[in-house]
């Protein structure tokens, strides 16, 4: 005889949730080390070897670097007498290792200058200013009020050729010119590369090609010696500008190599959904397909830009000094020549904040690309 209780249905037990993995989450610090520094014998050696050698390292630049370090004092031979660094150098030769052959008197020109500029860029790039009725027009401003500086030969301002210019603010003249030059022109190559007309391929893959397979100085050499000779006689072009477009060129071919793995990391679907609504080439391309590969890309495009802003030292083979080459130069002062070191640290380090600041602006972008904000 069964009793009641035996026919019942059976209550399913509820599942335990499954535990997911989720890689945002927060380690604790202790476990993180536990896990990744001290799981063996042999890894925890190492580990203490590792961080011995770090700390020894951090001593030794904490003491040559600022405790028996010379920050400032217009007496070499102070900084002579001292165990640690001669910072001085730098407070003693910032000017003409900033500002390099341009008269010293009008170095408060190139200090205006840069604040314009660095404000323009900062403007740029803020989603909430990118309207074309708001960046042309402070774009126009602003690259008439750097060319009146620059220049001068008006509003009472002394002439100064670009064969003076030097320093920092020819840096990011050349640095900001090869960007503006070259990213439309590496776009233009990267979609005449995968054009499905013959003709437009082949140009593209032939100029790519050639240009990418000779070095940036021969492009530059090129540029200053060898394009005068095609001018007609009488026509000259601006030294600086060749230089520029040179660069800007080099820079387009590898920076399109970089756009045409992301226009081809496109799935078939998105063109054939853009055929669909009978969409033209040129409207699939740029509301569709471009601004996909750009942001596939956009590592890749980060990496070109930081090395174009490198490669404007190249341009001591015309005898223009940027900041590399005008700290080379001043250097030579047989009284503080001695502390090139100090010298090179500080040129090294305007290029690492600048470096570092357009890494972590990608990055941010990176961010407000996946939330949808831009």
């Amino acid at each position: 005889m069964t009793t009641q209780s035996q026919h019942a249905p059976k209550m399913a037990t509820p599942l335990e949730p499954v535990m997911q993995f989720d890689p945002n989450a927060k380690v604790p610090f202790a476990k993180w080390v536990q896990k990744h520094l001290f799981t063996s014998l042999w890894q925890s050696l190492m580990t203490l070897v590792v961080a011995a050698l770090l700390l020894r390292f951090a001593w030794f630049v904490l003491k040559w670097g600022v405790i028996d370090a010379v920050f400032y004092t217009p007496d070499p031979d102070v900084c002579r007498a001292a165990a640690g660094a001669c910072w001085a150098v730098i407070v003693e030769k910032h000017r003409p290792m900033l500002f390099g052959l341009y008269p010293y008197d009008e170095h408060w020109r190139l200090v205006i200058m840069m604040v314009v500029y660095l404000s323009t860029i900062v403007a740029s790039l803020m989603p909430k200013l990118w309207n074309f009725k708001i960046l042309i027009p402070l774009w126009i401003l602003s690259v008439t009020s750097i060319g009146i500086l620059m220049f001068g030969g008006v509003l009472g301002l002394v002439y100064v050729p670009t064969s003076e210019w030097g320093g920092l603010p020819l840096t990011m003249i050349l640095f900001s010119g090869t960007v503006l030059i070259g990213m439309p022109v590496a776009v233009v190559l990267a979609l005449g590369r995968r054009s499905p007309m013959p003709v437009a391929r082949g140009v593209s893959v032939v100029f790519i090609e050639a240009l990418r397979g000779v070095p940036l100085i021969t492009i530059l050499f090129v540029a200053v010696n060898v394009f005068p000779l095609f001018l007609p006689a009488g026509v000259e072009v601006n030294k600086l500008l060749r230089i520029t477009v040179g660069i800007a060129i080099f820079f387009a071919c590898y920076q399109a190599e970089v756009i045409r793995g992301g226009l081809q990391a496109i799935p078939t679907g998105q063109y054939e959904a853009a055929a669909s609504l009978n969409m033209s080439y040129w409207q699939t391309t740029r509301k569709i397909i471009l601004p996909q590969a750009l942001r596939i890309s956009l590592p890749a495009i980060t990496n070109h830009i930081i090395a174009a802003m490198k490669n404007t030292s190249f341009v001591i083979i015309i005898g223009l000094f940027d900041i590399l080459t005008a700290t080379t130069a001043v250097m030579q002062d047989p009284l503080w020549r001695r502390y090139y070191i100090e010298a090179y640290l500080f040129v090294a380090a305007v290029y690492l904040f600048f470096g570092y600041a357009l890494s972590l602006y990608a990055r941010q972008v990176e961010k407000w690309i996946n939330s949808g904000r831009i």
